[in-house]
């Protein structure tokens, strides 16, 4: 036979598990908003703007369960129209022609009118990485992670007491 005692503290900390599991929904997807704003807004002013669209199209998604957060283009239409921003994240290699290729010079001129180049392919220099992805995340991690761990300890103290 099983002891009162035991079947009481069971059913206590059953409660307690389903008291976490209603609040700390509210509490973490709250944290978890807030933290993917101050990662969107560094995003915002990290990312090279020319028009500013790139920059524009950029957004924050916290799942409904608050514990999922998806930061920057969403979507397919988002990602065909502003595929330039990984040019800008990651830098080009670039492609010359009339560099040596193996054994012998290829001779191929970049054949232009001033705005429109036949041929081939032009000369196309490289273009170095100018990264604004990963800073943003490195400068809000430390302040987004205590943020959410507060929220976290906030809810299971409240849990734990019952409340």
């Amino acid at each position: 036979m099983v002891r009162r005692s035991r079947l009481t503290g069971d059913i206590r900390l059953r409660k307690t598990l389903r008291a976490i599991h209603q609040t700390v929904d509210n509490e973490v997807r709250g944290a978890m908003q807030e933290g993917a704003e101050k990662i969107l807004a560094s995003m915002k002013e990290f990312v090279p703007k020319d028009t500013g669209a790139g920059a524009a199209a950029l957004t924050a998604y916290v799942a409904p369960s608050g514990l999922d957060a998806q930061i920057g283009l969403r979507g397919k239409k988002a990602n065909r129209r502003y595929f330039y921003l990984r040019f800008l994240e990651y830098g080009t290699k670039g492609n010359f022609k009339g560099q040596e290729n193996g054994r012998r010079k290829v001779r191929a001129a970049n054949k232009t009118d001033g705005s429109n180049w036949f041929g081939i392919s032009p000369d196309i220099p490289a273009m170095p990485a100018h990264p604004w992805l990963r800073p943003a995340m490195d400068v809000n991690r430390e302040v987004v992670l205590a943020d959410i761990r507060a929220a976290v300890g906030r809810t299971l103290d409240r849990a734990s007491r019952g409340q």
